[in-house]
Order: C-alpha cells, then structure tokens, then sequence
C-alpha cells in the first residue's frame, strides 16, 4: 500500500519513521517534504493533486484549518482518506470528503520507535470493517498499540496520551534535576532515570496495568518510598494531572 502524507511536520516524520518505509510527502514548505523523502528514500511532490492521485491512502497531516482548502484540491483524486487532523471529528472530514472513504486516527510521537499508541475512531461506519479498514489497521498495528474506541472518547484519550510523552519528558527532567541537585552526573542521573521509566512501564503492562500494585511492591511503611510518595502528593502532583487534562479539553476554561 502506498502511503502520501500532506504536511510532513513532527507527527508525519514520527509515523514514516515507524513505518520505515517509502512515502510520497508533500508540504507547504518544500524543504521539509524533500528531507522527509530523503530520509524514507521515498518522494517528496509538488503538488497534493499529484500525491493524492498516487497514493492509495492519503494520510492528512496538515493544519486543521486547511481541511477545507485541501479537500477541494485533492477530493476527487483521493481513493481513500485518513486524518489525524486534532479536533476535526469524522462529521467534519465526511462533508470535505463526501464520497470517499475516511478513517480518523490520533498518534502519538512514539511512533516512532513503534511504540506509540494509536486511537482509531469507531463510529461503526462500514469503512472500518472494509478491506481498506483492515489494511489501515494493519499499517497503524505497525506503529505501537492499535485502540478502537468511540469517537465521543477519543479527545478525552487523545489528551491522556497524544500529549503524554511531553509530560513524562517534564517529570524525567524534574527528577533528573533533582539527582543533579543532589551530587549527580547528569548523564549519569538521565540514565538511571530514564531507565527505570522504562523498565516500570514494562513491569506496570506485565501487572495487567496495576498501578497500585507495583507501588505497593516497592513501599514499606514509613520507609523512603513512602516518604517521597507523601512529599509528591502533598506537591500536587495528582491535582496537576488533572489540570492538565482540563486544561487539554477545555483551552478556555480559567486556571486555578
């Protein structure tokens, strides 16, 4: 299947890295779809009209704004649509794109190192169980974890892990600086932090995702785990998730 990608920014270079295939790209700035198609050894095009008829799956990585001014260059040459476009829900995509089959989906960056997470809006529109569905669903497989789940959950999903690896990127800087404070190395602290990040990601999915659990394995009353777990709660740290979450979902809600 060959893939087009308009817009060649952050996510579309993630999703070909994963993918470590050719791709067909374009971009309003030529440079970054020429470095993109050197980079895949695929091709960078001048034109959308150009990738879109020689594509057979038109992934949309462009602004959301230009939904509209794309769809009216590439409508009719598209076989098929797919959108990671965020906030553009599948309502939206069907009336730019009326007779075309559309899939809508939000990466995330870790993709990359096919170990994202990817939410494929479920709406039980037929596309999704078409052949085309599947091979989508087999490309997207490719990248990470694969979850279908109903489109009025996936921007409350998308603000839980699209915007996630920035978060835990925070919270190992914080702890790497700490460790610094503290007399460390930072390559020395980074590693150890970094690290362990990845080694409790893979232990929490080993524990069927227990969070309670694994804290529990690793606390002993009133030991240093405890005492750094009351330090982080009497911080905030929960409260600032949630926050986050909130202010995600709600941009123009006023901050606390």
């Amino acid at each position: 299947m060959q893939i087009g990608l308009i817009g060649s920014g952050n996510m579309a270079r993630a999703m070909a890295r994963g993918w470590g295939r050719p791709v067909l790209c374009s971009d309003a700035v030529p440079a970054r779809a020429q470095a993109l198609a050197g980079e895949t050894g695929g091709e960078a095009l001048a034109t959308n009209v150009e990738l879109a008829q020689r594509a057979d799956v038109v992934v949309l990585c462009h602004k959301p704004a230009q939904l509209e001014e794309v769809a009216r260059e590439i409508g009719s040459h598209a076989r098929a649509v797919v959108s990671i476009l965020g906030g553009v829900r599948l309502t939206a995509l069907r009336e730019a794109y009326p007779d075309r089959p559309v899939l809508r989906l939000l990466p995330s960056t870790p993709v990359e190192v096919r170990k994202g997470v990817v939410l494929l809006a479920d709406d039980g529109a037929p596309e999704l169980e078409s052949e085309l569905g599947r091979a989508v669903a087999d490309l997207l497989a490719e990248l990470g974890t694969l979850v279908r789940l109903p489109e009025s959950q996936v921007d409350i999903a998308m603000g839980m892990m699209s915007n996630a690896p920035a978060y835990m990127a925070l919270v190992a800087e914080a702890q790497i600086d700490a460790g610094v404070r503290a007399g460390l190395p930072a390559e020395l602290a980074a590693q150890l932090v970094v690290r362990t990040m990845a080694g409790t990601a893979a232990l929490l999915e080993h524990k069927d995702f227990d969070t309670l659990a694994v804290r529990r394995e690793v606390t002993s009353p009133g030991g240093s785990t405890a005492r750094g777990l009351d330090a982080l709660e009497r911080g905030g740290l929960r409260a600032a998730f949630s926050d986050a979450l909130d202010a995600v979902l709600n941009p123009g809600a006023p901050r606390r």
